[in-house]
């Protein structure tokens, strides 16, 4: 590979990863690295999410009650939308606590927001 087309893979991973941490908090850089994207122009926004995902970028793990009671107040006050998600995935009320549901809605907001830009990803993906 020439130092041109590394320059280009390293500019496209910085914006990349830019856009990434800056809507969703995720440091691509945590999970990969330039070297790994190599074959960028084969890549997708779902090859992304994939490999993301299989590296467990998307699990937030809220520890500690006043963390978790925080996060919630400030995002799913009803807990409604924490809960919706619990049982979706098979949990039972006895194994339920303010942390798993701060955890699981924290997760999922991540997952959206990938998902929000992922128009942007793909426009870099594909320069």
């Amino acid at each position: 590979m020439n130092t041109q087309t590394e320059t280009k893979q390293e500019i496209k991973f910085n914006r990349l990863t830019n856009l990434i941490y800056n809507n969703t908090g995720i440091d691509l850089t945590d999970y990969l690295d330039a070297l790994e994207l190599d074959d960028f122009n084969l890549i997708s926004v779902d090859d992304l999410w994939s490999e993301l995902d299989d590296k467990g970028a998307f699990d937030v793990d809220i520890i500690y009650y006043n963390r978790a009671m925080n996060y919630l107040l400030e995002n799913d006050f009803s807990l409604s939308e924490s809960i919706e998600l619990a049982v979706d995935m098979g949990y039972e009320l006895k194994n339920i606590n303010s942390e798993t549901l701060a955890s699981l809605h924290a997760s999922q907001k991540i997952r959206n927001d990938f998902w929000n830009i992922s128009t942007q990803i793909d426009e870099i993906l594909s320069e």
